[in-house]
């Protein structure tokens, strides 16, 4: 049994934390609620209190709670801190530290896990202040879960939806899954008879594995980017195929619209050298797997939209940082470090100059004169210090299974 300290935030979906609890303790978990100011504008503590079995806090300053309870100790007596929902308020006082209520108090005060389930409106969501924020609480170890993508009840639509309750539960870091059906639910056990925990099954189990995945965008104005045409779903599919093997995954996405494989921790980010400092901040690992297509080159962005009228601007670019060597050189190098190669010509030969040059272990290569960068299919040759191995022409899900197969045999 997990024992979760729930805080509700301010926003309309705070009604979903009645069911969250619901769920939650069905499956054998024990809610302590913490309720927000603006949450008691949607939700009250009596309702959550009678679902949670238990009392509700929602003040700093209430001196029976701190005489009986006391706050430093509420925030270490949970396995996990769960944040639902995380309002853009409250990831912007996580992000800076502020405790000036309960809520960011204790979560600035606990020594436990912490996850976020975001839900806004769409553009705040996707403000630079937010994903900033966001980006800054993964990269210090906060996993904050993937808003999904529907109507709002403002009646725009886009990302920034919570979270169906299930879902949540789901991807919580609990010892054991969270609810009732999951396959290391004990079999046979009636809902309410709690979970059975099972030691992490796999041949990753036990081993941490940092993936980068996606393109990422260099401004170059406020709605202009250099960029490239990758997709994402290989690197996605990698990090999908290594959580399916008991990996602790790490996945450092620029920016695209895929769905996070689940159990899957993931820091979004859009620049080369954001997404540097999240594979720096995600280290140590037994193995990287850097699939990102990384810009090379990356310029001083105007702060003004550049006109059309003012004719072709001038750009003066500057190399971007160079993730794979870097890690190649860091003194916490992973074990195994694995870069990949999307060329044009002569495959082989610049595969193998890369893995040199940057110090990797393995480059995987192929070729993208084709529609591999957003297909659904690649053929890549595996390239190692002991020679070349072609692959077939494969759906990305299957590379991604042959190549998290091969790393744990490495790692073994």
């Amino acid at each position: 049994m997990a024992r979760i300290l729930l805080i509700v935030g301010g926003g309309i979906a705070a009604y979903k934390a009645s069911e969250l609890i619901r769920l939650a303790r069905r499956a054998g978990n024990s809610v302590t609620p913490v309720l927000t100011a603006g949450g008691a504008h949607f939700v009250t503590p009596m309702t959550l209190a009678a679902l949670a079995e238990s009392p509700v806090y929602t003040s700093l300053w209430d001196l029976k709670d701190e005489t009986e309870m006391g706050h430093i100790q509420l925030s270490r007596a949970a396995d996990l801190v769960l944040v639902c929902p995380a309002t853009a308020d409250l990831l912007a006082k996580m992000a800076a530290g502020i405790a000036d209520d309960l809520a960011t108090t204790l979560l600035l005060a606990t020594d436990k896990p912490v996850v976020a389930a975001p839900a806004m409106n769409v553009r705040m969501w996707q403000h630079a202040a937010t994903q900033a924020n966001v980006a800054t609480l993964r990269g210090r170890g906060i996993m904050v879960i993937e808003p999904d993508e529907g109507e709002m009840a403002c009646g725009e639509y886009g990302p920034g939806r919570l979270p169906e309750p299930a879902a949540i539960l789901a991807q919580l870091p609990l010892e054991a899954p969270a609810l009732p059906g999951h396959p290391e639910f004990q079999a046979g056990a009636a809902p309410g008879e709690g979970l059975v925990p099972q030691p992490a099954a796999g041949p990753l189990a036990g081993k941490h594995i940092l993936v980068t995945a996606g393109p990422t965008h260099e401004p170059i104005d406020p709605v202009r980017v250099i960029a490239n045409r990758s997709s994402g779903k290989q690197g996605f599919a990698i990090a999908a195929a290594a959580a399916q093997a008991g990996a602790r995954v790490t996945l450092v996405a620029g920016p695209v619209s895929l769905p996070t494989p689940g159990g899957v921790t993931r820091i979004d980010v859009e620049t080369a050298e954001q997404m540097l400092a999240a594979a720096d901040a995600a280290l140590p690992a037994d193995a990287a797997i850097l699939v990102a297509a990384v810009a090379d080159w990356k310029v001083a962005p105007s702060p003004t939209k550049l006109k059309k009228s003012a004719g072709p601007p001038r750009l003066e670019f500057a190399p971007n940082p160079d993730i794979l060597a870097t890690l190649g050189r860091h003194p916490l190098r992973p074990r195994l470090l694995v870069g990949f190669a999307a060329e044009t010509g002569d495959l082989l030969a610049q595969a193998e100059a890369k893995r040199n040059a940057k110090g990797a272990d393995w480059i995987v290569a192929n070729d993208v004169s084709g529609d591999v960068m957003g297909g659904g299919t690649n053929q890549v040759h595996l390239v190692t210090a002991g020679g070349d191995e072609e692959w077939d022409h494969l759906p990305k899900e299957e590379v991604g299974r042959r190549l998290v197969a091969r790393v744990a045999e490495a790692l073994r």
